[in-house]
């Protein structure tokens, strides 16, 4: 089930102007976005995981990010570490 914390109003300004955006600006905005989302998410496994150093953080969060099966094919050397 999708919860939308955005008022229908909000929800048609915001499309509004992503509409308004050309594709290359609309690209960006993904690209900023998808970004932040990787950056919240290192910041919760450090939280979640304090003795994780730095590569470890981050072979957590490429973990979550690729799933199991790609990931320990990617990295055959890496433990598979909790995010």
């Amino acid at each position: 089930m999708f919860v939308c914390d955005t008022t229908p109003d909000a929800a048609a300004v915001k499309t509004a102007a992503y509409r308004r955006m050309t594709p290359d600006q609309r690209t960006r905005a993904a690209a900023q976005m998808s970004a932040m989302a990787r950056s919240i998410t290192l910041e919760n496994i450090r939280a979640r995981h304090p003795e994780y150093g730095e590569h470890q953080a981050r072979m957590a969060l490429y973990r979550l990010l690729v799933g199991d099966e790609l990931f320990h094919r990617a990295w055959p050397a890496e433990p598979l570490l909790a995010p």
